[in-house]
Formats: structure tokens, sequence, C-alpha cells
């Protein structure tokens, strides 16, 4: 706050101002809108299959996004948080990677085309249960 970077109220609650991803054909949902859907994350709970829950949740997350920044960590968080209790391991989006993580964020969000983003989180997690990505020191 005291960088000026945000708004005391950024902090606290949903956006209530437009939000734009630079790059990105995807403009996320008015803040009206986002109030009414953030409930659907929670329809999340009823699929059985841990990884569909996962790779959704953070579909859904980033596609409404409900703060003014921190909407991707938070995604690729709670994508975890529905990984490891199912046995799959932590699963990182390589920084060298972004790109094709947001290219794959972008056929889900603004073509409906979930495929190319559940195969990308599909193959890091598979081939991060392999080999674990090297922890800096």
């Amino acid at each position: 706050m005291q960088a000026g970077i945000l708004k005391a109220s950024d902090l606290a609650g949903y956006r209530n101002d437009p939000v734009f991803i630079r790059g990105a054909l995807h403009v996320p949902l008015s803040r009206e809108a986002v109030r009414e859907c953030m409930p659907v994350l929670f329809v999340l709970q009823a699929e059985a299959e841990p990884q569909v829950r996962a790779v959704l949740g953070h579909f859904f997350f980033v596609y409404i996004h409900p703060y003014m920044d921190g909407n991707g960590r938070l995604a690729r968080f709670l994508m975890n948080l529905m990984f490891v209790p199912a046995s799959y391991v932590w699963t990182v989006i390589p920084v060298e990677r972004r790109k094709e993580y947001m290219n794959a964020l972008e056929q889900a969000s603004s073509f409906a085309n979930v495929a190319p983003f559940a195969a990308f989180i599909a193959e890091l997690a598979k081939a991060q249960a392999k080999e674990p990505l090297p922890r800096p020191l």
C-alpha cells in the first residue's frame, strides 16, 4: 500500500473496477458478475475426479478474475490445493513455459477449448511426478 501500487480497498473483497489482461483476448467478467460467479468454484466439490476439479478450479478462477492482482498465483495455488490431497504432486508452471501456459488459458477463456490447458497441466504434473523441479538454493 505504501508503494502506491494498490489501494487499501483492493486488499479486501472482490475487485470493484474493470480489469484487463495484457496481451489477452479474454476480458474478465464485470464486477457484478464476479459476485454471482464465484459460487461456481464451490460446485466443483461435487466433481469426483481430482484432476478435473484442479484444472477446472484453476481455469474458472482466472476466467472470473475476482481480484485486481494475484489471480494467476491464487489459481495455481488452488489447483495444487485440489491436487495434493488426491496424492498428485505439487505442480509448478515453470517461468520458461509461461507463454505456453498463457496460450493454453487463452484457448480456454476465449475459444471455449479447455483441452490444451488440461493437456498442458497433465503433462507438467506427470513430468514433475517423475522428476521434481530443482529447488532454488
